[in-house]
């Protein structure tokens, strides 16, 4: 194994662990390195398992043995190990997950490439809490999402809350990121696609009419908390699709009306 006794919080092989609860620093830091963490032990051997490369690996001793088929594995990648104690001094919250690791963004996929064979594909437009994100992507793995498209300024899916939210399903989904939006209804549209926004509008029909109609190729965006789905992007998609709601209730959180959606506009 390749363990390697961390004593100290100021350590510098362990910067990619400090100040994990800053939010900011974090979003800043990980995509511009190529770095993200991946934590809990079921996430990163999900993360291993979906050829994702890790960088180092971060864990309590009483770990060890647990995770020892993983470190041998990877006998030329740091596991670096300390006190209960001291990696909560590191990160900034209690480790109880089994293991942390830091691992190498995998290189972006085109567009045309990822969505090549998809029949169904989810937009993210501007989501920015990455609890929803995480959410989302677990239900479009379970639910038949062939990829996810997320927008330039949507909530990082590789995020360590999305991931831990989305249980790993982040590197199960294929996914990338649109460089322009709403420009890339007309992207979706040139390759088959009918595009549907969900948003409560005057026009907008019933999710389960939609399902009927069974189009080939859709792809149902979902716009951010609060606000919704931008002007411009209405202006642009095919058509608005609603869930139907008893009296009373106007709307669902996001990441609920997302399974709901994926549900019943599966591919039949």
């Amino acid at each position: 194994m390749s363990a390697v006794r961390i004593d100290g919080a100021d350590d510098p092989r362990v910067a990619d662990y400090t100040h994990l609860t800053d939010v900011h620093l974090r979003k800043v830091r990980e995509p511009a390195e190529g770095l993200y963490i991946a934590e809990s032990s079921r996430v990163l051997r999900r993360a291993l398992a979906a050829g994702h490369r890790p960088r180092s690996f971060f864990l309590a001793d009483k770990w060890l043995e647990g995770l020892g088929d993983v470190l041998e594995a990877h006998p030329d990648v740091p596991a670096f190990v300390g006190s209960p104690e001291l990696l909560e001094e590191i990160t900034g919250f209690h480790l109880h997950r089994g293991a942390m690791a830091a691992m190498h963004r995998p290189a972006p996929v085109p567009v045309e490439s990822l969505l090549a064979d998809a029949r169904r594909v989810a937009v993210l437009e501007d989501i920015t809490d990455h609890t929803n994100v995480g959410a989302i992507f677990r239900s479009a793995a379970a639910l038949g999402v062939d990829a996810v498209l997320v927008t330039p300024r949507c909530g990082d899916p590789l995020y360590r809350r999305s991931i831990r939210v989305s249980m790993g399903t982040v590197f199960q989904v294929p996914w990338a990121r649109l460089d322009e939006w709403p420009a890339g209804v007309g992207t979706l549209r040139d390759l088959g696609f009918t595009v549907a926004a969900m948003e409560l509008t005057e026009d907008a029909v019933d999710v389960d009419a939609l399902a009927a109609r069974d189009v080939e190729r859709l792809a149902l965006v979902l716009g951010t908390e609060g606000a919704g789905i931008l002007p411009e992007t209405l202006d642009a998609v095919d058509l608005a699709v609603k869930i139907p709601m008893r009296a009373g209730v106007d709307s669902l959180n996001v990441a609920a009306a997302s399974a709901v959606a994926f549900w019943e506009l599966r591919a039949r």
